[in-house]
This record gives C-alpha cells, structure tokens and sequence, in this order.
C-alpha cells in the first residue's frame, strides 16, 4: 500500500466519520427533529407499508360472507401445505362448499402463493406485524367464520373457473 493511497483512504475516513458525528450532534442540539420512532407508545398510528405481508386474512362482507368457493387451488399453490381446505357437499344443490379453511401460519413462509393463485379473491395478506404469541397452538386459524357462507352471485363463478 502506498504512502498516498493510505492517506487518502485515512482522509476519507475521517471525513465520514466528522460528518456521522456532525449529524448526531445536530440532533442532540436540536432534540425536536427525532427520528426514532417509540414503538409501543405509537402503536395506534403506525402503519405498515400496503406491500407489506403479515398473516394470510379471508375477508368477509357485513353480512358474514366471503368469496372462497373450497376449490383448493390456494391449498395446492402453497409450497409448504400450509392451508387445508375442508369441503362438503351440499344436499340440497349437490354442490361442494367450504366448511373450514385452516392456516397454519407456524409453517407458513409468507410467499404469496395462494393470494396469486386464487381466481376469486377471497383471501388477502394483512397488514398485521404482531404475530407473536405464548402458545403454539394460537398459529393454527380458522379463517372462515362461524356460520358464514359464499356471497350470493359467486355460485357461476364457481361452475365456470373451476370447469376451465
């Protein structure tokens, strides 16, 4: 290494180093322009960025419907086997409808999979980033409600997606 390299990679560092400390200072002279952001005291008016991925969500209309028709394409996209889609048949339309959609966020590995592969838009990425929790057992989800069914009008779609 020669003497004028060394000095100048000893020039350039000093001078980062002067301006990070320059910086510092300036925000401990003027402590109203704080960057840091006080987590738990914040946490009402925090919001995460929209491409944000939290937890897999099945929404669900005022009137306890959702939009998953139990065809189980979002259950064969996941690489993982993270989703079980449970199915029965319906006696009085001889038609399969949804009984439980289970997520298993334990295994889940947040890819995005299922939300793309679905052609009618019933589950969706939260927002959610608190995902801790003390029990194992609180990762494994129903995300149908009790007693919801498929919104009204949905039932064509189902006949056409799922025949192509």
């Amino acid at each position: 290494m020669s003497v004028i390299s060394f000095s100048k990679r000893l020039f350039l560092g000093s001078r980062s180093l002067l301006s990070g400390m320059g910086l510092t200072f300036g925000y401990f002279i003027n402590p109203r322009t704080v960057v840091t952001q006080q987590y738990p005291d914040n946490r009402q008016s925090l919001q995460m960025f929209q491409r944000f991925r939290g937890k897999v969500i099945m929404p669900h209309q005022t009137d306890n419907t959702h939009n998953c028709t139990g065809c189980g394409i979002c259950e064969s996209a996941c690489p993982n086997g993270t989703i079980t889609i449970l199915t029965r048949k319906n006696e009085e339309t001889k038609k399969k409808e949804l009984e439980q959609f289970v997520y298993r966020f334990e295994t889940c590995i947040i890819c995005n999979h299922c939300i793309e592969a679905c052609p009618f838009d019933a589950i969706a990425m939260s927002n959610d980033f608190e995902t801790a929790v003390y029990d194992r057992r609180e990762l494994v989800q129903q995300l149908n409600q009790p007693g919801s069914h498929l919104a009204t009008g949905d039932e064509s779609k189902t006949e056409n997606k799922t025949e192509k």
